[in-house]
């Protein structure tokens, strides 16, 4: 994982490994989404910036055949800039899952 990628999920508290399901109880009460896209996560989240654009995107991608809430998933890229609002950021995320 690249250093600025590292810096940015220790300043959003995204866990590296994890499931769907776990991933959606950590970012459903703090203004954040996840949404299946074949076999990758997209996944939004919230996280204070006084100049207003708080919205990150991340991305992870299943790591075994099981795509359920409970199958396990990798974080793959988190964005290095923020977001005006969460649809900015799911842009971001797709555009990056491909």
């Amino acid at each position: 994982m690249k250093k600025t990628t590292a810096q940015k999920t220790a300043a959003y508290r995204l866990p590296e490994a994890t499931t769907p399901e776990n991933l959606e109880m950590k970012l459903m009460n703090n203004l954040g989404t996840i949404l299946t896209f074949g076999d990758r996560i997209l996944a939004v989240g919230y996280f204070y910036d006084s100049n207003g654009r708080s919205y990150y995107g991340a991305v992870y991608r299943f790591t075994t055949e099981d795509h359920t809430c409970e199958g396990d998933i990798k974080l793959v890229s988190v964005s290095d800039e923020t977001f005006i609002d969460n649809g900015h950021a799911m842009a971001w995320a797709m555009s990056k899952a491909n």
